[in-house]
């Protein structure tokens, strides 16, 4: 798990997330820009796969279980698409919520993911 990745998702997922939680609040239907930011923490997580495989291939392994790892990376690609699906097919207020949770719940997992991967907390350090 490249930590410059994470790091770049975690600042973008967390945001992003609020800022379709406050739209959603606030009464907007999903558009265009929100799907396009599902679509954008897709492609940093089809990244973040593509990259693990690799440091896999090449002799790198997770502190506690590379399995673990990759089955929490599988499920986080799944929520945002999942998300974007509801909001295509229920185009309500409450979509751009769901959409927005699920950034929340992605970014939840890569702090996760950073911990298997790592054998280390991120938000204590130990």
């Amino acid at each position: 798990m490249l930590e410059w990745w994470y790091l770049a998702q975690l600042w973008l997922l967390v945001p992003a997330g609020l800022l379709l939680i406050g739209m959603g609040l606030l009464g907007r239907k999903p558009s265009g820009f929100s799907i396009s930011i599902m679509a954008i923490a897709e492609f940093g997580l089809l990244m973040q796969l593509i990259a693990s495989i690799s440091l896999v291939i090449l002799g790198g392994r997770a502190a506690i279980d590379t399995w673990e790892f990759f089955g929490y990376l599988i499920v986080a690609l799944l929520i945002p698409v999942a998300g974007g699906l509801w909001a295509l097919v229920e185009r309500s207020k409450w979509s751009n919520v769901v959409m927005g949770a699920a950034l929340l719940t992605v970014a939840v997992m890569l702090v996760r993911m950073v911990q298997i991967w790592t054998g280390v907390n991120p938000v204590v350090g130990s």
